[in-house]
């Protein structure tokens, strides 16, 4: 199977649907995907290797190596798209539609699409007889937008270890040297529930919940007063009161509250400790109230990545790209394929503004510059 054009890969990355969701209903496996890219991947004399996640069967990683040794250059992305709502879409998701010099597609830029600019850089460089000097590797995984199960798992391989690795997320190829984590908790308030004329009967949810959001809004405070890098044009860690529901009925006590919330922690500030300082946040409450109140991960943390401006992926890509390395307040895959021991970067073609949303596009303008980018840093790490 011979690898198609550029706008043939981009068509049938989009043309087989990857979503990944909480919700079982919506969640998809991803192995048409991992299949198209083992394909392409063995007609351009890659050795594949592909492996079901642990943690969610039905999920695949993909993972590519041309040239033997360690080190060399990783060019890592996600196979997974998120959910979509069909009526706020003017277009098929799955059927890449080239209209007002856009490319439109789900995962169009985040980020199946970054695989074609890849695997068409590649192939460009063989054609011209570019000599390959150094380990090339392509890693696709599974599960990024839910669990990031596919990047933890991969964290753990014994034997990868390269050199580099440059994770096509869409920064309008702006080097990415740095990010916040993400930390989904909820709240749970278990109260006792009773007729409504009665409230010494029953212990109201909602009212012990009042008290938390109290202590919330304090940590809230407490976060950006205590913590600030100057490097993100968000300075300090965010808390977010996003989903909240309880109760039944106006004339019974509230026995069971939820609340949902996001954090986002900067670097230097450990997952742990932003636990720990959430839960001291809510020990008042706790003890007024004696194990009413539980908290509950949404999923498992997320932490920061951490990279240097002085690093000298950091550095090529800043020529590359004629932009400085940038802080953003997004978060990717990039802390666990970091530990393996590479320098990381996050750096693709596509704008953040366009991914979640409907009627996610490419614009066609930026495709020609992104895939000379993409090919000269290939060249650059790997080849004479």
């Amino acid at each position: 199977m011979a690898t198609p054009t550029f706008l043939a890969m981009y068509q049938q990355l989009i043309a087989n649907p990857s979503v990944s969701a909480l919700d079982e209903s919506l969640n998809m496996s991803n192995r048409p995907v991992i299949e198209l890219l083992a394909h392409w991947c063995e007609s351009l004399g890659f050795t594949v290797e592909i492996t079901e996640l642990q943690s969610a069967p039905g999920k695949f990683n993909l993972l590519a190596k041309r040239g033997t040794g360690e080190g060399g250059l990783m060019l890592a992305g996600h196979t997974d798209t998120v959910p979509f709502d069909d009526s706020r879409w003017n277009f098929d998701p799955f059927q890449l539609k080239q209209h007002d010099n856009r490319l439109y597609g789900l995962g169009s830029i985040d980020m199946k699409g970054f695989f074609a600019f890849v695997l068409d850089a590649i192939k460009t460089l063989d054609e011209q007889g570019a000599k390959q000097t150094e380990p090339l590797l392509i890693l696709a995984t599974a599960d990024e937008e839910t669990t990031m199960a596919g990047a933890q798992q991969i964290a753990r391989h014994p034997d990868l270890k390269p050199a580099r690795c440059i994770i096509g997320e869409p920064t309008d190829m702006t080097p990415v040297y740095t990010h916040k984590g993400h930390m989904s908790s909820a709240i749970r308030i278990l109260g006792r529930s009773g007729h409504s004329s009665d409230p010494d009967r029953g212990l109201n949810a909602i009212e012990v919940m009042h008290l938390v959001i109290t202590k919330l809004l304090q940590l809230k405070e407490q976060l950006k007063n205590k913590y600030s890098l100057s490097d993100f044009a968000i300075p300090y860690p965010t808390l977010n009161l996003g989903h909240i529901h309880g109760g039944d009925n106006a004339n019974r006590i509230c026995g069971c509250c939820e609340l949902h919330i996001d954090l986002r922690p900067l670097p230097g500030l450990s997952i742990k400790e932003l636990q720990i300082l959430l839960l001291e946040a809510i020990a008042p409450v706790n003890a007024q109230y004696p194990n009413s109140v539980e908290v509950i991960d949404l999923h498992d943390p997320i932490p920061a990545f951490s990279g240097s401006t002085d690093s000298a992926l950091v550095k090529l890509a800043e020529q590359v790209s004629n932009s400085k390395a940038v802080a953003v307040n997004y978060c990717t895959e990039a802390p666990f394929i970091q530990q393996l021991g590479c320098e990381t970067i996050v750096m693709g073609p596509g704008s953040i503004e366009q991914a979640h949303q409907p009627d996610e596009f490419l614009a066609i303008e930026k495709v020609a510059p992104a895939q000379q980018q993409i090919s000269y840093l290939i060249n650059e790490l790997c080849f004479s």
